[in-house]
């Protein structure tokens, strides 16, 4: 009901995990989404292979990552050589606002997923390539509601918040 906290029943059980690699183009709204068992090196060269396939060359590709140790080992250094058109940038840690398709991550999680009683990991999975999919039909660029400027100015004022409630100051 509107106005009442949500809850979940009593009985909930969870059925396990799943990994939602994304790709986010902002210009377009598209999203380019794998659901993989784990988030190692591995799997993160296989969704790399995956926007290699879908994007069309020459165009270059700008990938925008948190700092996670799976995308910086010697296996993905090494692909990166042989794929120059891939160029990554790398969010300051505790910065994932940066990222556009964290945006993305937050619908989906809000619109589908959060409310969702899924039986199996194949469920869950099959509600992400839903919702890919409904969103791929109609996609709409993710734009910044504020100005740069704005932006960093509000992250200066939380920092020297948090400055002097930790006593930095």
């Amino acid at each position: 009901k509107k106005g009442r906290a949500a809850t979940m029943t009593h009985d909930y059980k969870r059925h396990g995990t799943t990994t939602l690699f994304a790709a986010l183009d902002v210009k377009s709204g598209m999203v380019i989404g794998e659901c993989l068992p784990r988030h190692r090196a591995k799997e993160f060269l296989r969704f790399l292979r995956r926007i290699d396939r879908a994007v069309l060359k020459p165009r270059d590709v700008h990938l925008v990552l948190d700092n996670y140790a799976t995308h910086k080992t010697p296996e993905v250094r090494a692909w990166l050589e042989k794929h120059p058109r891939f160029k990554l940038h790398f969010t300051p840690t505790s910065a994932s606002w940066l990222n556009m398709v964290e945006r993305f991550f937050a619908e989906i999680t809000t619109k589908r997923i959060r409310r969702g009683s899924y039986t199996s990991v194949g469920d869950l999975e099959a509600a992400i390539y839903d919702y890919l999919g409904q969103h791929n039909t109609k996609p709409k660029p993710f734009t910044w509601t504020k100005t740069a400027e704005g932006i960093l100015t509000r992250e200066r004022r939380a920092l020297d918040k948090l400055d002097e409630i930790i006593g930095n100051r």
